[in-house]
């Protein structure tokens, strides 16, 4: 017969409790502790204490991987593709591992927008005072001053940053497939200018501080009796709380506080902040429009709130696997109807390319963006692949050049 972990753990607990339940009406106070502190603790939460460390390199040379030339991820010494499951049986902490390869990626990009696509890196916002929080955007050097047209990349939702489509796609596959440079680069050499949104970049986490409970010992004027009784109750309670702690956060992890950052507390804030602030004051004639996923949401919300200006300024807006949804926005008729102009959207689908694909909204056209993989069950993935590699070359009656948008 074998004995589970947890089970180990809480015998003393169950033992203490089935020896108070036969005490008197005196140790009722004590069992209800116990029951309370038994329904806190999570029994998944109790195995964290098997697993190693949660301290990861803080570089790609650290994890031992590298880009190589066509852009894959690689093991530095095997040459083999990222291995999410290094550890066997222990889930969280190889996911933990692969988001602290992610936050190195996200910067690895950062460096890739202004180095190889030579963007700036603009904080926002613009009046920000040096000690509250900031995010920033990316763009080309003529964003503001180029005359003619102006292209504007909106990600989606999660844990991507600005520059990137997919994490999951620069890991798996390569940095063309995650990441908005291919675009970023034709669009530089076709003559555009580049901004790069980051409408996930809404808080910044600092520690949460520690609360300090002033010793009732302080108290001089009770009498000595009293405060003992105090000191043994405050002992007994931070002895609870501690057992407690220690099985809830085994690894000691830092408890966390979010701070937003004003304006752009939200994608859909972030999206509106950068019109007023960068592309509303563009020289540009013509602006267009690549977003995906909620980053076609947080456009839809972008035009509800700036109708007229959008409609003056933008010419197309070429959305993939959209999330938005014109009846839960209370998008108005006259913004239905210029999205059925200017706006196409192109969503997973096993059809070939092009082909209209039925929507139950009365907005913009959706057409099928050919998943190249049918047999490839991850939908990111595949939507992903297709969308970012290969698509957005028929679009001349949106006014995008086809030279551009074939990758």
């Amino acid at each position: 017969m074998s004995i589970s972990l947890s089970s180990l753990i809480l015998l003393p607990i169950w033992i203490n409790m089935a020896q108070i339940q036969q005490g008197g009406p005196d140790e009722k106070e004590k069992t209800t502790a116990l029951k309370d502190l038994l329904s806190r603790i999570d029994l998944d939460e109790l195995m964290k204490k098997d697993e190693p460390p949660l301290d990861f390199p803080d570089t790609l040379e650290g994890f031992e991987y590298a880009f190589n030339e066509k852009g894959q991820l690689r093991h530095i010494k095997t040459g083999e593709p990222f291995v999410f499951n290094y550890r066997e049986d222990l889930h969280r902490w190889n996911q933990k591992r692969y988001e602290a390869l992610g936050e190195i990626i996200t910067k690895y990009v950062y460096e890739l927008l202004e180095k190889d696509c030579n963007l700036k890196k603009i904080s926002i916002p613009v009046d920000a005072t040096e000690s509250e929080p900031k995010s920033f955007i990316f763009m080309s050097e003529d964003a503001l001053t180029n005359p003619q047209k102006l292209m504007v990349l909106i990600h989606g939702s999660g844990v991507v940053r600005a520059g990137q489509w997919a994490r999951r796609l620069i890991i798996n596959e390569d940095l063309d497939s995650g990441t908005q440079i291919p675009f970023i680069k034709r669009a530089v050499a076709e003559g555009y200018g580049v901004i790069v949104l980051n409408p996930n970049e809404n808080y910044i986490e600092v520690e949460k501080p520690k609360i300090h409970v002033q010793s009732s010992s302080d108290s001089s004027d009770e009498p000595a009796e009293k405060r003992e009784r105090k000191d043994k109750v405050s002992k007994e309670t931070k002895k609870r709380r501690d057992f407690y702690e220690k099985y809830r956060n085994p690894q000691r992890e830092k408890e966390m506080m979010q701070l937003y950052i004003r304006e752009n507390g939200s994608p859909e804030e972030h999206a509106i902040y950068v019109w007023d602030h960068f592309i509303a004051q563009a020289a540009a004639e013509n602006v267009f429009f690549v977003a995906h996923s909620y980053g076609g949401l947080a456009f839809v919300e972008l035009m509800i709130q700036r109708e007229a200006d959008v409609k003056n300024k933008v010419t197309a807006v070429a959305l993939t696997d959209s999330v938005h949804n014109v009846w839960h926005q209370e998008a108005g008729k006259t913004i239905r109807e210029w999205m059925r102009e200017n706006c196409c959207n192109w969503v997973s689908s096993s059809e070939p390319l092009d082909t209209s694909v039925e929507s139950m909204l009365p907005d913009c056209p959706r057409v099928s963006a050919e998943m190249p993989c049918p047999e490839k069950k991850n939908l990111e993935r595949q939507s992903g692949y297709s969308i970012f590699a290969k698509l957005w070359w028929s679009l001349p009656s949106l006014n995008f050049p086809a030279s551009l948008l074939i990758l």
